[in-house]
């Protein structure tokens, strides 16, 4: 099997790190070769996050190299743009529309770019970009908070995506608190449609 690369770019508390486990772990249940790693600035909300999942035969490192990403999950704007050294030509960029202004953009009494200045920057890396809304597709499947699981739909209805939906919506059962799984596979369908 073809590396299969994702970068998942978000701040803390969208739950870009769950997102990332549920993909490594629904790629183990396929029997496929992963690694996961993450990297995050503050370990509270608003610092950036990001994890690197790797999947292909005999894969060993973790970080997917500059310009490697076949798919970089943007859950939010600007991180998306932040982390555009790891796209490509051939990435496919799904970034979710909700904007959470960063502190220097207050600190350097800046305005946050519009979705058309975002898309035109990751214009220049790639063309292929999908654009989801998140924020409002967790609000009809029950709660806001379910972006990431909408972003995992999104990113299952990828087309090569090595990992079966199945293992996504099972990893999702296991990792999801009960209370909010409903609500969770809901979110997920809502973004892969």
């Amino acid at each position: 099997m073809k590396e299969f690369n994702i970068v998942l770019a978000g701040v803390g508390g969208q739950g870009t790190l769950l997102a990332a486990e549920v993909i490594g772990s629904a790629a183990v249940s396929d029997g496929l070769d992963v690694r996961v790693s993450e990297i995050h600035g503050m370990a509270q909300r608003g610092g950036a996050v990001v994890s690197n999942v790797r999947i292909g035969e005999g894969v060993l490192a973790s970080t997917v190299l500059d310009g490697q990403a076949d798919v970089l999950l943007g859950f939010e704007p600007l991180e998306t743009v932040r982390n555009l050294k790891s796209a490509s030509e051939k990435t496919l960029v799904i970034m979710n529309t909700q904007r959470i202004p960063p502190a220097e953009l207050a600190v350097k009494n800046a305005e946050y770019p519009s979705v058309e200045e975002v898309l035109a920057k990751i214009h220049v890396f790639t063309g292929k970009v999908i654009v989801v809304e998140a924020a409002e597709l967790a609000r009809k499947a029950g709660n806001r908070l379910a972006q990431n699981s909408v972003m995992l739909g999104a990113l299952a209805a990828v087309e090569g995506f090595p990992v079966k939906t199945e293992s996504l919506l099972e990893a999702l059962r296991e990792l999801v608190p009960k209370k909010h799984v409903e609500m969770n596979l809901k979110a997920f369908e809502l973004g892969r449609e």
